[in-house]
């Protein structure tokens, strides 16, 4: 096998010949980045135990890679775009490989705290170059297609790391659901090396270090905001402070990118209504599907009373769904033949049916909740690789490392926030529900100080309520957002057709 390599002031076009094996590569990395996100969180006890690891040492371990990421996710893209995305995939798979490393070899909270920071870097550079690499290798036709395969390997992540991370913990120890991830980064190494074709911006642009810092500083502040919010108080200063900084250096970013000749994000982008609808509609699908599985969780555990390995695997049927959908082709096929609009339209309104569908008919057991799911799962199936393409098109080709970085922060985005307003939401539905009653604040507390089977059984009810309440608010949400991502993909349309008719 020879390495496949274009000269870098010509990004390829059109069909690479090793397309689909290019896309299988780079797709078995992004699993690996997605699968120790989810293995994650089954391992908690492991590290309260053997680490004594305190609350919030957990919460900076699961926080400290996603801030990173996100705040990283236009930078990297940027600099993949300049720099070469196949150098930027191989820097982020060394650094995630080494993150690895040092996390699964950790002594203390500390180091393994720092080592999660460590693989947020190698995320970033691989969430972005991998999506600029398939828009680089695959033409019009079949980048729909590729995209949803993409896609489907998110929702594999998703469904498989708790089954891979309660295996892995039941005959080794917590560090090995890290150091699994070395071999695979290793063969993704090597197959990069040798297969991915090296591509770049052509022009040659500047670095925009300015922007690249603002943009960094801007994200992390507002992702932390959000991912604190509901632990510290909306209204707390550490909240508000962290807010205020992301508005304000985001907005200083915004203007910095107006004024100068190679900004990194090209702010007029925001002018093409087909861009701003892809946009809606990826934060609010991230927002509802982030939310409901935040929500679903605790539903599966603290209502039906699943332990939390029974309850990871019970969310599976939404990423199964998906899964299936994607694998057979049914919602690439329907894409060119309904259109983007009415695609997105149809698959927001599948996730909002799905939502309503688990507040209204999963509350008391599994049946409707699995219901919900399916449906939810084919929502996401036809509207994310839509909207992604959408995202993708509406910029231009040497700008694909930018683009994909603008589709990464979106979901990260739409993620936090669906977690921090839906559980804003049950939480202060949850507490009206229980007027006096002391640790309303949260479930377990409340449940230690109810008065007797009679009182307990109260608290479980107004927790339901707030999780209903709660799920049924993302499904407005996710409806309002299709129908308006919809509008303006469709006006759009319009315009472009008129203008090439004239």
């Amino acid at each position: 096998m020879t390495a496949t390599t274009a000269k870098p002031e010509s990004a390829p076009t059109g069909r690479h010949p090793q397309r689909w094996l290019i896309l299988g590569v780079i797709c078995l990395a992004q699993l690996t980045v997605l699968l120790d996100n989810t293995v994650l969180s089954v391992a908690i006890p492991s590290l309260n135990r053997e680490l004594d690891a305190s609350a919030t040492d957990i919460q900076w371990m699961i926080n400290a890679y996603s801030l990173v990421q996100s705040g990283l996710l236009l930078t990297a893209g940027s600099a993949a775009d300049r720099y070469g995305r196949k150098k930027l995939l191989l820097a982020g798979l060394a650094l995630f490989g080494i993150g690895s490393l040092a996390a699964g070899l950790a002594q203390t909270s500390a180091q393994l705290i720092a080592a999660r920071a460590g693989m947020g870097v190698g995320g970033a550079l691989l969430m972005t170059t991998i999506l600029a690499v398939i828009v680089q290798i695959f033409d019009d036709t079949e980048r729909v297609k590729a995209i949803a395969l993409w896609s489907t390997v998110s929702s594999l992540g998703f469904a498989a790391g708790p089954l891979i991370g309660g295996i892995m913990l039941d005959h080794f120890w917590w560090g090995s659901i890290f150091l699994i991830n070395i071999p695979v980064t290793a063969a993704g190494l090597i197959a990069v090396f040798l297969l991915v074709p090296e591509s770049k911006n052509p022009q040659g642009e500047r670095p925009d270090l300015v922007g690249a810092v603002l943009s960094t500083i801007g994200m992390t502040a507002v992702v932390y905001a959000i991912i604190s919010g509901p632990e510290h108080g909306w209204t707390s200063g550490q909240v508000l402070v962290s807010a205020a900084i992301g508005a304000v250096v985001l907005t200083a970013f915004a203007r910095w990118e107006l004024s100068i000749p190679y900004p990194m994000l090209d702010m007029h982008f925001f002018r093409n209504r087909r861009f701003v609808g892809a946009v809606a509609g990826s934060i609010l699908v991230a927002f509802g599907m982030g939310g409901s599985l935040f929500l679903l969780t605790q539903h599966l555990q603290f209502v039906l009373g699943y332990g939390p390995l029974d309850a990871g695997l019970r969310t599976a049927p939404l990423a199964l769904t998906i899964v299936a959908l994607n694998m057979t082709g049914i919602g690439p096929r329907l894409l060119p033949k309904f259109g983007t609009p009415v695609t997105i339209a149809i698959g927001m309104g599948l996730v909002s049916a799905g939502l309503a569908a688990i507040a209204l008919l999963g509350g008391e057991s599994y049946g409707g909740m699995f219901l919900g799911l399916v449906v939810m799962g084919a929502g996401i199936a036809l509207s994310m690789p839509a909207m992604a393409n959408a995202i993708m098109s509406a910029i231009p080709r040497e700008k694909a490392g930018v683009g994909a970085g603008v589709n990464g922060t979106l979901a990260e985005f739409g993620n936090g926030l669906g977690v921090a307003v839906l559980g804003a939401v049950l939480n202060s539905r949850f507490a009206a529900l229980l007027p006096g009653v002391a640790g309303a604040a949260s479930l377990p507390a409340a449940l230690a100080a109810a008065d007797g089977e009679a009182g307990r059984a109260g608290v479980s009810a107004a927790f339901a309520t707030g999780l209903e309440t709660s799920q049924l608010v993302g499904a407005v949400a996710v409806l309002a957002g299709g129908l308006l991502a919809a509008a303006l993909l469709w006006r759009a349309e319009n315009e472009e057709t008129v203008r090439q008719a004239a």
